[in-house]
């Protein structure tokens, strides 16, 4: 019974489910405010879900049954990624060993979803976007995984998010060493990639792919869909503030971490153009791969 009521109610489903429906909320009316305009009211993105569930599910010529059922898959394996993190979170013992390693699978699961749903669609347009979203998931995980790892040797090699607090709660927190700095910078960028939010929106690309990956996507799914991307607006600010921000994790502080995080992503995401997929591939080759992997010599050397 406890682990449902964890699963669907807290800090599973329900709850990540409406504080990122509120962040993304927040994302649209701060965009506006940069725009000069006055943006929607706090409820937009709860009327737009349950506008979608009132819509007709369409399913495309030549597209078999699985293709209504991968934003379901994306959608559980992240709120398993958010039950996990949630329950470290308020206590850190209720972690298991390698709960950070099954964070970094399930983190992977959306985008999986993603592009297997948009290739069994049949459409051009969608088969553009998923391959875009494949190759933008080759190009940041490498970077991303090189940040955890420096992360986890600095830590003593703790596997366990659970340890990885603990030794920020005793010690500050990861992010104020050389290491732990330019990890978190590689962090923000790679989050911003799996975000899906400009400058790395080549794989849906409205004005140019019509929405790509999810161009054949109506009703239901959607709705699961734009959850899933609500859902991963909360639970991935949360995952970097507990790998590298987690010195003090009191509810207020706490939240005024996951604004400043969520103020960032909105900046990068309105001061940027989106770039191409070639350009996304060599930027997270380059850069962000080069920085996590002097943050890991970092770490090795205790810095």
């Amino acid at each position: 019974m406890k682990l449902l009521f964890n699963f669907f109610l807290f800090p599973g489903f329900l709850f990540s489910a409406i504080a990122g429906l509120l962040l993304g909320w927040i994302d649209r009316k701060v965009t506006a405010r940069l725009q000069w305009r006055v943006g929607p009211p706090w409820h937009q993105n709860f009327t737009d879900i349950i506008k979608l569930l009132g819509k007709e599910t369409m399913l495309p010529v030549g597209a078999n049954v699985m293709f209504l059922l991968y934003p379901y898959l994306g959608l559980i394996g992240l709120v398993l990624a958010t039950t996990i993190l949630g329950n470290v979170v308020r206590s850190p013992l209720a972690g298991f060993s390698g709960d950070l390693i099954v964070m970094v699978y399930l983190l992977i699961i959306p985008a999986l979803a993603m592009i297997l749903g948009a290739s069994s669609s049949r459409n051009p347009l969608a088969s553009v976007g998923a391959s875009r979203e494949m190759k933008l998931l080759l190009a940041y995980e490498l970077p991303f995984i090189l940040a955890i790892v420096a992360m986890i040797i600095k830590c003593g090699g703790a596997i366990q998010l659970g340890t990885i607090l603990d030794h920020q709660l005793r010690l500050g927190a990861n992010l104020f060493s050389y290491s732990g700095f330019l990890s978190f910078i590689v962090a923000i960028l790679c989050m911003q990639a799996k975000l899906c939010f400009v400058p790395f929106d080549a794989s849906e690309a409205d004005q140019e792919l019509m929405g790509g990956v999810l161009i054949e996507y109506s009703g239901l799914p959607l709705a699961v869909f734009k959850l899933t991307k609500a859902v991963l607006l909360y639970t991935m600010p949360l995952f970097i503030i507990v790998l590298f921000w987690a010195d003090n994790l009191s509810p207020l502080i706490l939240i005024g971490k996951f604004i400043s995080l969520l103020v960032v992503i909105v900046l990068i995401k309105n001061t940027n153009p989106r770039l191409r997929i070639d350009q996304s591939l060599r930027f997270f080759w380059r850069i962000p791969t080069f920085l996590a992997t002097v943050a890991v010599v970092l770490a090795t050397l205790g810095l």
